[in-house]
């Protein structure tokens, strides 16, 4: 049997003659070690009580850094939940839909400080305006085999998107997107976000916000039936 193994008939002085024989095991143990009372007249206790205002520090320094990155989110998450309802404001207030596609591109490169947008929609109108960030295809999502999977999934894409669907989101500025974000706007099309940073859309990231610009771009095209 180890030396570690539970013995009948243990008492104090085995325990001291253990601790003894292993004076690291405070430091393995220090929940042990925080709750010990310690004798505050003896002197040889003040190398213990000092251990224990070490793992109290420690541990009040990493809450204070959790403590610090939680507020950092919190922010983050205020800030992007004021920029979500300027969009659906901006969204409510267009009156046609050149003015609603407009509105949806004009707050993500704007309030979002996004470096490229493509909004692709599954109709033609004769309303909407001949611009660069929009792609009108009629035969809907068959276009498109590319996005055969993400039309499925039906939830945001996030990460460094695949050459094919890149060319053609972005064309000739394919190449500057570093890492994108790909929208499903309800059945009607999609919303593709493009960055020059690698690092600013992940497939780690949260899609709360993502899901709610989808949902209310979705919503505002659909108040305008196609002709």
């Amino acid at each position: 049997m180890s030396e570690l193994s539970v013995k009948e008939g243990l008492n104090a002085m085995d325990v001291a003659s253990y601790l003894r024989r292993h004076p690291e095991f405070l430091r393995e143990f220090p929940d042990i070690a925080m709750a010990l009372v310690l004798p505050r007249e003896q002197g040889q206790a003040a190398s213990l009580a000092s251990y224990q205002l070490d793992v109290l520090r420690d541990k009040n320094r990493e809450l204070s850094r959790r403590l610090h990155d939680l507020i950092e989110i919190a922010h983050e998450n205020e800030g992007l939940m004021v920029r979500v309802h300027t969009l659906t404001l901006a969204l409510m207030r267009a009156r046609s839909l050149a003015e609603t596609t407009n509105a949806v591109v004009a707050a993500l490169t704007e309030d979002f400080n996004t470096d490229l947008v493509r909004l692709v929609l599954f109709r033609a109108d004769p309303e909407l305006p001949a611009a660069e960030w929009l792609i009108v295809e009629p035969v809907g999502a068959a276009a498109f085999p590319a996005f055969s999977e993400f039309f499925k999934r039906a939830d945001p894409l996030c990460g460094r998107l695949q050459d094919d669907k890149l060319d053609v989101l972005f064309g000739a500025r394919a190449a500057t997107a570093q890492s994108a974000v790909l929208l499903p706007i309800g059945s009607i099309g999609m919303l593709a976000i493009g960055s020059l940073d690698p690092n600013r859309f992940h497939p780690g990231m949260g899609t709360v916000f993502l899901k709610l610009i989808g949902e209310a771009v979705s919503t505002a095209l659909a108040r305008f039936p196609a002709t």
